[in-house]
């Protein structure tokens, strides 16, 4: 992913705006430069997307590295400072006209910041896709695939999940054995069938909790070496892929439900057993779970939630349903929500350059 590229454009501006992204099959567990411990497959969303503008001005340095200022919302973010430098670091040898540059990275989010979704997948995306369009107008012939390669690849770099977040609607991340193009350093496409059922699927995000998480994804991912459980996990997330495969392919709505609701517990039982043991549901987690699988029961409707490495629940469920589950969320779920609120979102289909 490193080509010799040299830039001649003295100042100019690109902007990208990246869409964020819940998993189904979810990785918990990192090896060597952000690289899973095992394959994941995920949702790509529409409206909760980070746009980034990347100015840029060429100027000396130090030779080593590149100058850079964060604003969020048009105000200075000190707070996004480590990240970023980290992920310059690591893109550097990939991208070797980084050091020659100042940027200024201007970011905003279409939902509140610290809403308690994460930021990191769609922001550090929307960044690496400024960069690799920055490194095209010195490649004019890049093909595109190799764009969006490139851009998953240097995403990764910043946050595992963040390589997820160049495509859509249903992206796999990690080697697979099931996708012969699939890989540990980017995400691609899924390639198989996917039944009209899942493509018009959409996702409510209740916010439960806008507190910052007790513990980090970064910290709660090393927590997986030496975890007791951690084999038998990676092998689960691999036989989940295989049987969501028919499930994707025949529209199988309750398949989905069982893999997609056991996948967002298991991930949650694993920072629960580890050492240091911790819980990131909250107790509103839990009752909207509940009030969740006995609406399901009762009206059988193929709603279903699964969960990040928090306390939010995001409900996956098919468009010819949505009016009758967005009532249920506003007659039984608001109250679980911090001041109320929830997002509702639905299936997309990547970033855009804005």
């Amino acid at each position: 992913m490193s080509r010799t590229v040299v830039l001649e454009a003295e100042s100019g501006s690109i902007t990208w705006r990246a869409p964020s992204n819940i998993a189904l099959v979810k990785y918990w567990g990192k090896r060597e430069v952000q690289c899973p411990a095992n394959p994941s497959l995920s949702f790509t969303l529409s409206k909760a997307a980070t746009t980034t503008s990347l100015k840029y001005e060429n100027r000396p340095s130090d030779g080593i590295s590149p100058t850079f200022e964060v604003l969020l919302d048009g105000k200075p973010e000190e707070g996004f400072r480590p990240k970023i430098q980290t992920f310059f670091e690591r893109a550097r040898p990939y991208l070797p006209f980084l050091k020659d540059y100042h940027f200024i990275i201007e970011t905003s989010n279409s939902f509140p910041h610290s809403s308690g979704i994460a930021s990191s997948a769609s922001g550090m995306a929307a960044l690496a896709l400024c960069l690799t369009d920055l490194e095209r107008q010195a490649s004019p012939g890049m093909e595109d695939a190799y764009f969006k390669k490139k851009a998953s690849f240097l995403a990764r770099l910043g946050s595992g999940s963040a390589s997820r977040s160049i495509q859509g609607p249903l992206v796999q991340f990690g080697k697979y054995a099931g996708i012969p193009e699939s890989s540990d350093l980017y995400a691609v496409p899924y390639p198989y069938k996917m039944h009209p059922v899942f493509e018009g699927m959409k996702d409510a995000i209740l916010l439960v909790d806008k507190g910052e998480k007790q513990v980090s994804s970064t910290a709660g991912h090393n927590l997986m070496k030496g975890h007791p459980f951690a084999q038998a996990r990676y092998s689960q997330a691999v036989s989940n892929l295989d049987t969501l495969k028919p499930v994707f392919a025949a529209g199988d709505l309750d398949g989905f439900v069982r893999v997609v609701e056991s996948e967002a517990l298991v991930l949650h039982a694993m920072m629960m057993s580890s050492l240091p043991y911790y819980v990131l549901m909250k107790p509103n987690t839990l009752g909207i779970i509940q009030r969740v699988w006995d609406y399901r029961h009762s009206e059988q409707v193929p709603l279903c939630f699964t969960l990040d490495a928090g306390a939010n629940v995001h409900l996956l469920y098919p468009r010819d349903d949505s009016a009758q589950v967005e009532r249920f969320i506003e007659e039984a779920l608001v109250d679980y929500c911090f001041e109320g609120q929830y997002i509702c979102d639905q299936i997309g289909f990547g970033a855009k350059k804005m």
